[in-house]
Order: C-alpha cells, then structure tokens, then sequence
C-alpha cells in the first residue's frame, strides 16, 4: 500500500515542520518568537498544517498571560525509514518524525556482492522491522552507499569498492519496493547529518566528519547544510595520496591513505606483523580467528601490545597529515572522527590531533575541538532519516 505523505504548501510551512523535527513539541506562541510570521499569519500556517495531518494539537502550553496557546508537535504516526549501507554491514531503522529511533537492525553484508542481492536484504530488515509493530508503512526512506552519489537522480557514479551499482537507479527501484519516497546519499555525508542532528556537532555550522570504516571519507557541513561538490565526489579524502609510489589503491591510483590505512588495511598490516613474528598477541588471535580485522587490533592495543599500538599511531598521523590540509584549507569549527575503526578509540584521537595541532596554523587550531562522534552506528541511519524529512518537509 502507497502511503502519500502530504507536503508544505510554502517556505513558512516548511520552517514550522523543521522546527518541530528539530526541537520538538511547541506552543504556538514559541514558534511564532522563532519565525518572522504576524500572529495572525502564523495561525493561518498552523492550521492549515493541521488540516494536512503533518501536525496534531498536543495539549495546552504552560501559560505566558492571558489564554493558553495548544502545544503542536508533528504527528506521531509519521514514520521514516533509515538505510546505512556500509562495505561490510547493513544497518536499518525505524524513526518517528522527530527522528528518534524506535526500531534498529544491523546484518554483514559484503557491498560487492551488488545492489540486488544488498536490497533483498534491506527490504527483509524493513519488512521484519514493519512486522515487529513499529511502523504500518513509511512515509519516507533515505539511503546511505559507500561511494559518490549524483544526487540529484540518487544514483552511485563510478563507486571504487562497489562493482556492479555504477548507474543503478537507487531511489527509483527502492522508492517503488517501498511505496514511498527516496533520497539517496553517501554515507559519510549521513554520518555528518546525523551528528549534527543529534550527536556531537548540534550546535556547529561548518564541520568535517571523518569515517574510518573499510574505505576513508569526509562529510563537510557549511553554514549547516552538506557540500556534496559539483558530481557528489566531495569529500573523498581516502584517494588524496599520502605516500609517493606508495601502495596500490582499489582505485587504481598509488600511495592513496585509504591503501595506507583503513579498517583493510590495517587488517592486512596487523596479519603480517603476526605471520613475521612481529607480535605474538596478533599471532595468537590469528591462528584462533584465521583472519584479523580492526577490532582485532583494537583489542590487543588494550593489551598493551607495541606493534598494534604502532599500526594505530601510524595511521593516525596519516589521516593527521590529511586532515591538517584540509583543516587549514576550511577552517572548521568542529573536526568529528566516526566510523568502525574509532573502536581504536584514544589511541587513534591522539595521534590525529597531534599532527593536525602540529600541522595546521595556530588561527585556524587555537578553539578547534577534534573528537569521536557520538551516535555510533545509529549516526548514518538518523542522517538517513533527516536526509528524508528535509525532502518531505520542503515545499512540495
């Protein structure tokens, strides 16, 4: 069954349904003190939200002399799909219009094994998140892809870890399966939109998030909204090269810090320290596991392994270096650090700041805080749901 979620009939009405995404149930006297309406015009905007069932009356406000104004929230029943897929892992969820999580999922998933065999899997995860009673359907989904996405249409361009999804019309074959509206992005970008919405970058206006996970990228933020670039490859700082003649890259070039350091390969480089001799911890979980990963790593490094502590610092001043440009070039107020290989954790951080804090010019560092992003795995799913709503709440 096609759900058909009404829109904003304008710009005003556009505005009160973020507001209420973004700071939850108000009086009709607060919003008006946030939107440059007359009160008069302001009842006429409201009403006619409530007249479309985006919003409902929610009880009366606490007074501020004279009658009491009704709280308006949005309506309870909206429902917002959220999508992360990642290289290795799917992560699916179910939010509310305020875009709180009711409902998650998380299933391996290698991306290579190309788009039909991935959204069998997505829509077996929504499906059995729909059974679960959280939702009669959706009035919305954004989905997230590990590579640049021209976003105008929602599809992969030329993804370097995706074989087989160049070109595969996203929006439009989930949009159908769904009987809802689609927007697609890249992951990172829904990373940075879901720390801004509810994680670490709340208050910030121009901000990076960078995502260690299988491959490296960046979500740049200006003046709160996502730079996705001229053909959506902003941000693919995984591919700037970091070592002249280095090693081989994926996506053909050499020396890229993505082939220096990622969750692969750091993997790569924690097997051969262990097959060398170099570290007996990554040895032992090597012949207990027959392969390693970045956990792994992780692991031994709070055992107080040297080699492992010695990959992590290593690739920490890499993304350093790179970050160091970047910071110099942009000149962020917030630098966010999420992905699957933050599970190195401190470690990581220090060796980040150290070489952006030694790189960067002291203007640009002095009040520069660089951290681990708050929500985790949920932070690409809240960015899906937000990338959604943003589409849904805009006039139609």
């Amino acid at each position: 069954m096609r759900r058909m979620t009404a829109r904003p009939a304008n710009a005003h009405q556009a505005r009160l349904l973020r507001l209420l995404r973004d700071d939850g149930p108000n009086s009709r006297a607060q919003l008006g003190d946030q939107i440059d309406l007359s009160r008069s015009k302001l009842a006429v905007e409201v009403d006619r939200l409530l007249e479309t069932g985006l919003v409902v009356a929610d009880g009366l406000a606490a007074s501020r002399g004279g009658r009491r104004s009704h709280n308006i929230r949005l309506a309870p029943a909206l429902r917002f799909l959220g999508v992360d897929i990642g290289a290795t892992s799917i992560d699916v969820a179910v939010t509310n219009a305020e875009l709180e999580v009711l409902g998650h999922l998380n299933h391996p998933m290698d991306v290579r094994e190309g788009p039909v065999a991935v959204f069998e899997q997505v829509l077996s995860m929504a499906a059995k998140l729909r059974a679960s009673g959280l939702a009669e359907g959706f009035d919305g989904a954004g989905i997230g892809v590990p590579g640049p996405v021209r976003f105008p249409e929602g599809v992969p361009v030329a993804p370097p870890i995706m074989p087989g999804w160049d070109g595969f019309p996203v929006r439009e074959a989930l949009s159908q399966e769904l009987g809802c509206p689609v927007m697609v992005d890249n992951d990172v970008n829904l990373m940075a939109m879901g720390e801004q919405h509810a994680g670490v970058a709340r208050s910030v206006g121009d901000f990076l998030c960078v995502k260690i996970g299988t491959g490296i990228g960046c979500g740049i933020v200006v003046g709160g909204d996502v730079y996705r670039g001229t053909t959506g490859s902003a941000g693919d700082i995984g591919h700037i090269q970091v070592e002249p003649d280095g090693r081989a890259c994926a996506c053909g070039n050499r020396g890229c810090l993505e082939a220096h350091f990622s969750g692969a390969a750091l993997a790569r480089d924690a097997e051969d320290a262990a097959r060398t001799g170099r570290s007996q911890e990554l040895a032992a979980r090597l012949e207990a596991a027959g392969r390693l990963t970045a956990a792994d790593v992780a692991a031994s490094a709070a055992a107080g392994d040297a080699t492992s502590l010695d990959l992590i610092r290593e690739g920490g001043n890499r993304v350093g270096q790179v970050i160091a440009g970047l910071v110099s070039f942009f000149n962020p107020g917030l630098v966010v650090i999420g992905g699957g290989v933050t599970g190195l954790g401190h470690t990581l951080l220090a060796s980040v700041r150290t070489q952006v804090y030694r790189q960067s010019l002291p203007l640009a560092t002095g009040n520069l805080p660089i951290v681990l992003g708050e929500l985790g795995p949920t932070a690409g799913v809240i960015g899906a749901a937000r990338l959604i709503s943003d589409h849904l709440f805009s006039p139609a």
